[in-house]
């Protein structure tokens, strides 16, 4: 029997989709996806993800506040932070996680801005921690950076999503319990393949990040990529496909509490 897979990072939301996004679903299906994350950036994408997880029992919805909203071409916002938990708080039964959140020092390098980006960052990993939800984690050229903030403040249910740092460092993630996840640019990407060489089956997970990071940086991705995630994993740990699919879904309905 074929093992549903679980695609644990998305942003279906995006208008990209709005043409055709029940033919996306489909082919989803068809691929054996049965469950896909999304997740919010912002107070307006989160409110995106609440409307569109409500009509599709496949979605998964994550509210969060993306680091590049702390960007040094960004306004600043002092309020946004707190909006956003404030949304975390009032939708908590709706949600199975945080995210996204992270650090990011590739579009933050103003350290001002970087230090209220990790205040950011700190403040809902504390929440996710009190409401006891999985984060899902950004960490663009920031991966040790978020990994070291992440474990300073206890943080346990961890997704690193599409971690583009060094495997020395995912693997103190890995000893902490985190999960990382591998989309399907793994095919043209030597770091994501150094990646999965390094970590455990016990410490991945697949993902996506639809409509970007798909095996051509130049098409639109979507959830039923996960399919070649998978293929290269198995490839690059001399696993089945099946023994993948099964170990990856497995640790991803660990992490976000899923039934069945």
């Amino acid at each position: 029997m074929t093992v549903p897979i679980i695609d644990c990072h998305t942003h279906l939301t995006d208008a990209v989709f709005d043409a055709d996004r029940g033919a996306v679903l489909a082919r989803a299906a068809e691929a054996g996806v049965a469950r896909i994350a999304l997740v919010g950036q912002d107070p307006a994408e989160n409110e995106a993800v609440l409307r569109l997880a409500r009509g599709e029992p496949r979605f998964l919805a994550f509210l969060g506040l993306h680091p590049d909203r702390f960007s040094d071409r960004a306004p600043p916002d002092e309020g946004l932070c707190a909006e956003v938990i404030a949304q975390i708080r009032a939708h908590r039964a709706e949600l199975c996680g945080v995210g996204e959140v992270g650090l990011d020092r590739w579009v933050t390098r103003d350290e001002t801005r970087r230090e209220a980006q990790a205040r950011a960052f700190a403040a809902l990993i504390g929440l996710a921690r009190e409401l006891d939800l999985p984060l899902n984690v950004h960490s663009r050229s920031a991966g040790r950076h978020a990994i070291g903030l992440l474990i300073e403040n206890g943080a346990t249910r961890v997704l690193m999503h599409a971690f583009d740092g060094k495997a020395g460092h995912a693997l103190r993630g890995a000893e902490a319990g985190f999960l990382f996840s591998i989309p399907p640019s793994i095919v043209r990407s030597p770091q994501k393949q150094k990646l999965v060489k390094a970590l455990p089956l016990a410490s991945l997970a697949l993902e996506t990040d639809s409509p970007v990071l798909g095996p051509d940086p130049q098409a639109r991705n979507e959830p039923a990529n996960v399919a070649l995630s998978i293929r290269a994993i198995a490839e690059i740990k001399g696993a089945g496909e099946d023994e993948v699919r099964r170990r990856t879904s497995e640790n991803a309905a660990r992490l976000f509490k899923l039934d069945g």
